[in-house]
């Protein structure tokens, strides 16, 4: 079975999400970000909250360390 995307978590703010994908994306792995109101309420331009936030998916052979990563972000120890 080939690779499969895996949400590993969800922001309420895209600038929040779209940074953790930066991060994950500068150690190799792959990284998006997914949300079906993923230009916020009020256009492209809005940093703000988004109604149902915005996922990070990581590939699922970088999990472990798109767990890690986001433990770093976080400031918080990775407990799994």
């Amino acid at each position: 079975m080939g690779l499969r995307w895996v949400r590993l978590v969800n922001f309420a703010t895209l600038w929040e999400a779209e940074s953790l994908v930066e991060q994950l994306r500068s150690a190799g792995l792959h990284a998006v970000t997914k949300g079906n109101d993923i230009v916020g309420i009020v256009g492209p331009g809005f940093s703000g909250a988004i109604a149902r936030g915005t996922d990070v998916m990581v590939t699922s052979d970088g999990v472990a360390d798109a767990r890690e990563i986001l433990a770093a972000f976080r400031g918080t120890p990775n407990e799994h």
